[in-house]
C-alpha cells in the first residue's frame, strides 16, 4: 500500500512502528560503534558480527595477540553476552581420522615429506600452519561419558567406536566389548594375573616403594589402556599414561574416555614435554621402546625426567627370556644402566604362580658413584641444558646432572604425600620472598574455589572428572581440588614462569605446551577447561579464534570452560564462544563460565 494511502487513511500505527524500528537501528549503530571488540583484530571475509540469541541449555607469560590500538574497556554491567561472531564454522572433513582429529599428529602432508622414520619422526608433532579452523564432528550416537568412578571399569562404545584392541589384545583381557560398553577388566600383556594382583608384586619385590606415600607421580610408558595408572589411583597415585598414537587404536583415548590421566607421545627424537627429575617412578610393561638404541638416548631420556632415588620397573621379554634377541637386548641394558649408575634393586626372572618377570632400578641420589670411570660413562650434560624448556628440544646423549638447590646442594626426595602438596617445594626460585609469594598463592586459590568457583558459578563440580589448567603457574587451582574426585592437567606454557618442576614436587602433575598450537590430545578429552589470565599479554603470535577452536575441540560436549580475565580479554572471546554456539554467562566482570553444547555444523 503506497505511503500516501496511508496518510490518508491515517493508518498511524504504521508510522509509530516505522519511526520505533529506525530509532532502534541507529542507537544499535552507535552502541557497536562505541565497542571495542570489533577493531581488536582484523576478521577473515567470511566472518560478520551479529547479536544471536542465547543457545538453549545442553546436555607468566600467555598466549599472545596481534598488535592493537589502545581502546576504553567496557564496563561489565553493560557487556551484551549475546554478541557474536558469524562465522561460517565447517566441519573438519579428513577420512577416517575425520571425528579423531589431532592437528599437530594427523598433518598426513608433513608426515610425507619427513626424510626419515628412523626415530619414530613420523609420531611426533607436525603441526600445520595456520591452525585449522574445521569443527570435529561428533562420533555417531555419542553419548554424555560415563561418570567416574564407573568409567574406569566400562565406556560407552559409540563415544571411541574402535574394536581393533579387542580382537588384537583379546588373549590378555585388555578390553572387550559387552552390548554398548566396553569393558575394562584390568588385564593387560604382563598382568596375568590382573592388574591389582601385579602392583601387589611390585610392592612385595621392593617394600621400599610405598603407594601413595613414598610414591606418588608415576609415568607409565606405552600404558595400553592404562589400566595400571587407573588401578594405583585407589592407592593415591596419580599416573600420567602416555604412549604414541599408533597402530595401536586408541589406547589414549580409551585412557581418557575411563577418566585416567594420559597424553599422546612418544620416545623418539625430541625430549619428552616434561621437566628434569619429574617422576618418582616410570613403569614399562612390554612397552616396546628400545632403551639401547641410538647409543642409549632414550633411556637417557627416562634418566632426565626421573626423580634421583627414583624406581624404573622394566616388565619385559629380555628379562626372563633366554632367545637370541632377548638375550642381546638384555645385555645391553646391563652395559647401559650401569653407565648411567643405575642400581638393581629387585629381579625376578623365574615365573612362579605369578607369571611375572620384572627388574627394579633406582637411579643414584649422590655423584659417588658417577666419579669412577669416566670414560665407560656419558658425559654430563650442560649446565644449560637444566634450565632449557624440554619443548621441540632433541634427545641428547649425556647423564642429565642432579638437581641443586639455591646453594648448590642436593635436593632431597620431596615430603611423603600428602604433606608435599603444602610443604615448601625444595625447587623454589632463590628469591627471599619465594616461599612467601608460594604461600600466598596456595591460599588465594584455596579461598578462589571456595567462595567462588564452588558457590558462585553453577558449575556441576560433580559431574567433572578430566580437568585442565591451561595456565598452571604453582599448581594452586589443582592443589585446591585435590579432595575431588578428579584430577588435573597442569599446563605450564613455554613462554610462562618455569615452574612444572615445582608442580611435580608437590605430587601433581603436568606438561609444558605452546597455545599457539594443537594439543596432544583426542577430541572431546576434558570436562572443564580453567584459564587464568592466559590471555594477558598481546603480541604478533596467536590468534583468539584459534584458541577458541582448540578448546571447543578438546572439550566434551557439556563441558566448562572456567575463565578469569580482564573486560578486555572477556571482549574478544565471549563473541568466539557464542559463534560457536556455547552458553557463556559472567560473574563480578572477571569470570566468564562458558558451556559447550552438541551442536556441530553440518557440511
Amino acid at each position: 500500500m503506497p505511503i500516501s494511502v496511508l496518510l490518508s487513511e491515517r493508518k498511524y500505527s504504521f508510522l509509530c512502528l516505522a519511526s520505533v524500528l529506525l530509532i532502534s537501528f541507529a542507537f544499535l549503530l552507535l552502541t557497536y560503534t562505541s565497542c571495542p571488540f570489533f577493531f581488536a583484530f582484523s576478521l577473515p571475509s567470511d566472518i560478520h558480527v551479529s547479536v544471536s540469541s542465547p543457545p538453549p541449555p545442553s546436555r607468566s607469560s600467555s598466549l599472545q595477540f596481534p598488535t592493537e590500538p589502545e581502546l576504553e574497556t567496557q564496563p561489565a554491567d553493560h557487556l551484551d553476552l549475546n554478541v557474536s561472531l558469524n562465522i561460517r564454522w565447517r566441519a573438519c572433513r579428513l577420512g577416517s581420522v575425520t571425528v579423531d582429529y589431532i592437528p599437530c599428529l594427523d598433518n598426513s602432508k608433513a608426515i610425507k615429506q619427513l626424510k626419515s622414520k628412523k626415530h619414530l619422526e613420523h609420531r611426533e608433532r607436525h603441526c600445520p600452519k595456520p591452525p585449522p579452523r574445521c569443527l570435529v564432528p561428533l562420533p555417531k550416537g555419542y553419548k554424555v561419558p560415563v561418570q567416574w568412578p564407573q568409567s574406569r571399569d566400562m565406556i560407552w562404545y559409540s563415544n571411541v567406536p574402535h574394536p581393533k584392541l579387542v580382537e588384537y589384545k583379546k588373549e590378555q583381557n585388555w578390553v572387550r566389548k559387552s552390548d554398548d560398553y566396553f569393558v575394562f577388566p584390568g588385564g593387560g600383556t604382563q598382568f596375568k594375573n590382573g592388574v591389582t594382583a601385579y602392583i601387589d608384586f611390585i610392592t612385595e619385590t621392593v617394600p621400599a616403594i610405598k603407594w601413595g606415600e613414598h610414591i606418588r607421580v608415576v609415568l607409565d610408558v606405552g600404558c595400553g589402556v592404562a589400566s595400571f595408572g587407573g588401578y594405583l589411583l585407589d592407592r593415591d597415585v596419580v599416573t600420567m599414561s602416555f604412549a604414541p598414537k599408533d597402530e595401536h587404536e586408541a589406547q589414549i583415548q580409551f585412557a581418557l574416555e575411563r577418566g585416567i590421566p594420559a597424553t599422546l607421545s612418544v620416545i623418539g627424537s625430541k625430549k619428552l614435554t616434561f621437566p628434569d627429575d619429574a617422576y618418582d617412578l616410570i613403569h614399562c610393561a612390554r612397552c616396546r621402546v628400545h632403551w639401547e638404541e641410538d647409543g642409549g638416548k632414550p633411556l637417557l631420556e627416562l634418566n632426565r625426567i626421573l626423580r634421583p632415588g627414583g624406581f624404573f620397573v622394566w616388565s619385559a621379554t629380555p628379562v626372563y627370556r633366554n632367545d637370541e634377541r632377548d638375550r642381546y637386548v638384555w645385555k645391553s641394558m646391563v652395559a647401559l644402566t650401569q653407565s648411567i649408575c643405575w642400581k638393581v634393586v629387585a629381579k625376578r626372572d623365574n615365573f612362579d604362580s605369578t607369571e611375572i618377570g620384572l627388574v627394579i632400578y633406582q637411579k643414584p641420589s649422590s655423584y659417588s658413584c658417577y666419579a669412577h670411570d669416566r670414560t665407560k660413562r656419558p658425559p654430563l650434560c650442560d649446565q644449560k641444558t637444566k634450565k632449557e624448556v624440554s619443548w621441540y628440544k632433541p634427545l641428547r646423549h649425556c647423564t642429565s646432572r642432579l638437581p641443586v638447590d639455591s646453594n648448590g646442594n642436593l635436593l632431597g626426595w620431596p615430603s611423603p604425600w600428602p604433606h608435599r602438596l603444602r610443604n615448601k617445594p625444595q625447587s623454589l626460585p632463590a628469591e627471599a620472598d619465594a616461599e612467601a609469594i608460594f604461600n600466598e598463592d596456595t591460599k588465594h586459590w584455596a579461598a578462589l574455589v571456595s567462595d567462588v568457583y564452588f558457590d558462585a558459578l553453577a558449575i556441576n563440580w560433580a559431574s567433572l572428572r578430566n580437568v585442565m589448567d591451561m595456565n598452571a603457574g604453582y599448581g594452586g587451582f589443582a592443589a585446591a581440588l585435590n579432595e575431588l574426585p578428579l584430577w588435573v592437567m597442569n599446563v605450564v606454557p613455554i613462554d610462562a614462569q618455569d615452574t612444572l618442576s615445582i608442580i611435580f614436587e608437590r605430587g601433581l602433575i603436568g606438561i609444558y605446551h605452546d597455545w599457539c598450537e594443537s594439543l596432544s590430545t583426542y577430541p572431546r578429552t576434558y570436562d572443564l577447561l580453567h584459564s587464568s589470565f592466559l590471555f594477558k599479554n598481546r603480541q604478533e603470535r596467536c590468534n583468539i579464534i584459534d584458541v577458541a577452536v582448540e578448546m571447543d575441540r578438546i572439550l566434551r560436549p557439556g563441558g566448562y570452560l572456567l575463565l578469569q580475565d580482564t573486560m578486555e580479554t572477556i571482549q574478544k572471546l565471549n563473541p568466539v564462544l557464542r559463534s560457536l554456539q556455547w552458553s557463556t554467562r559472567l560473574y563480578e566482570g572477571q569470570f566468564l563460565v562458558g558451556k559447550k553444547g552438541f551442536w556441530r555444523p553440518k557440511y
